[in-house]
Formats: C-alpha cells, sequence, structure tokens
C-alpha cells in the first residue's frame, strides 16, 4: 500500500466475493460488512442508502457506477477501477485509495474526512461543497482538477500538484505554497490573501 498518513491496515474480514459480475447490480439500502470483494464487476452498479462497512476492495472494478447518500466507512480500494464513478452525499470517513483508477471522477457533497488519497491520480476529478478534513493528499496529481468549496482544514498536501486545479471557496489551511505545486490555480481574491500572508507578506487594504 502507498504511503498514508492515516494508516489503517486492511480490514479483517469475515467473507468474501470472488470475480462475480455485479454489473448494473442495484445496492439500494443494503449493507455489507467486513466483505473482501475481490475481481469483482461492479460497473454501473447503483446505490441509495447503501453502506459498506471495513470492506475491501481488490482489483474491483466500479466503472461509472452512481452512488447516493451512501456509506464506505473505514474500507480499502486496491488496484481497483473508478472511472466515472460518481458519488453524491456520501460518506467515506476513514477510507483509503492505493493505486487506484479514477478519470473522470465526481463527488458532491457528504463527508471524505480522513480519507487516504496518497498519490492518486485525480487529474479529471470534480469534488464539490465536500467535508475533506485531514485528508492525506500527499503527492497527489491534482492538476486541473476541481476542487470547489471543500473543507480540506488539516489535510496534507506535500509535494501534490494543484497546478491548473479551481480551488475557490476550498478551507486550505493546511496547504504550504512552498512544497506544493500551485501554478495557473484558480483561487479567490480571499484565498490570495490567505497565500500571501503564508510566504510572509504584509497584506493591507490601501
Amino acid at each position: 500500500m502507498a504511503q498514508q498518513r492515516h494508516v489503517h491496515p486492511t480490514p479483517e474480514t469475515d467473507s468474501e466475493v470472488n470475480g462475480d459480475d455485479w454489473y448494473g447490480r442495484d445496492f439500494s439500502g443494503q449493507t455489507f460488512t467486513r466483505i473482501a470483494f475481490i475481481d469483482v464487476v461492479m460497473t454501473e452498479a447503483i446505490g441509495t442508502g447503501a453502506a459498506f462497512e471495513e470492506c475491501s476492495f481488490k482489483g474491483a472494478e466500479l466503472n461509472a457506477a452512481a452512488f447516493d447518500s451512501s456509506a464506505f466507512v473505514n474500507c480499502t480500494f486496491t488496484r481497483s477501477s473508478l472511472f466515472g464513478t460518481t458519488f453524491k452525499g456520501c460518506k467515506l470517513i476513514g477510507t483509503m485509495f492505493d493505486n487506484c483508477r479514477f478519470g473522470a471522477f465526481e463527488v458532491e457533497g457528504g463527508s471524505w474526512s480522513f480519507v487516504g488519497l496518497s498519490g492518486a491520480d485525480l487529474r479529471q476529478a470534480t469534488f464539490k461543497d465536500v467535508q475533506m478534513r485531514e485528508a492525506d493528499l500527499t503527492g497527489a496529481r491534482l492538476n486541473d482538477a476541481v476542487l470547489r468549496n471543500l473543507d480540506l482544514t488539516g489535510s496534507w498536501f506535500h509535494r501534490a500538484d494543484l497546478s491548473g486545479a479551481d480551488l475557490r471557496g476550498s478551507i486550505l489551511t493546511g496547504l504550504d505554497p512552498e512544497t506544493t505545486d500551485l501554478k495557473g490555480a484558480i483561487i479567490s481574491l480571499e484565498q490570495a490573501v490567505f497565500f500571501a500572508e503564508a510566504i510572509g507578506l504584509d497584506v493591507r487594504a490601501d
């Protein structure tokens, strides 16, 4: 697993689903606890109010899946594909992603606090109105990503690439401009003041 700030071992699972084809399956209202999903196809799956607790996904395919008001709590995703996957109002607290493929990945609302995305390639990702406190984005590739109105309080950005990213409205108190690539990033005037002060400038109104 890639080096993560919040290191949680792969959950100890009680059962496994191995190699099943769950293409287009509806997970709405279902709860899965401590299950290992290995090489399972979940492409175009949907789920409203689904819950996955302490599950592991290894080599799983969730391309174009859509989850609404669902939870993936303390789960791990390893070598899994989430191209075009959407999460709306979902809770992924403490969930870790290692060596996953994201592509045009969309997240709107919900809580992704303590999530591990160290080294993730999120260049085409969109995150809007998400709570991501203490998220690990160390070394993540977020260039040209949309990161609007996020609460990233206490998150780690060391060696992350945010060049060209849209950061407007996001709380970025844990970001050090000297250790993060911000070339061409889009920010608001308020954020510009924050970054100016972060590098030691004395900002005055007149």
